[in-house]
């Protein structure tokens, strides 16, 4: 299913990261992997990945060859999944709360 493999691709954190890194427009992979602070081999395979997903593709200026998104809405679907991420957060540590005002307020035998 197309979906899952996308999914896929976005599970990698360091993706996350470029996808969010080129949001704010056009890279060469050089200038990416200083912004992230990972090895240029190492963005290049994450790259090839994406570019194969569909989600980044590549334009050449020049000698140099920048990476972009294909559909910026990709980062609306992150944001939302991150919603959905937080919400969870918040009634677990609403509950952790709940439990531990339940064990200070059960007597002791």
């Amino acid at each position: 299913m197309l979906q899952a493999e996308v999914l896929k691709v976005l599970a990698s954190p360091r993706r996350l990261e470029i996808l969010h890194v080129l949001a704010d427009g056009p890279m060469e992979v050089g200038r990416l992997a200083v912004a992230l602070g990972a090895s240029q081999p190492n963005v290049s395979q994450h790259l090839a990945v994406m570019r194969s997903a569909g989600m980044v593709e590549a334009e050449r200026d020049g000698r140099e060859i920048r990476y972009r998104l294909v559909d910026p809405e990709v980062l609306t679907a992150c944001a939302v999944m991150r919603g959905v991420l937080e919400r969870r957060v918040d009634r677990l540590a609403r509950a952790a709360d709940a439990a531990r005002m339940s064990d200070l307020l059960t007597p002791v035998s």
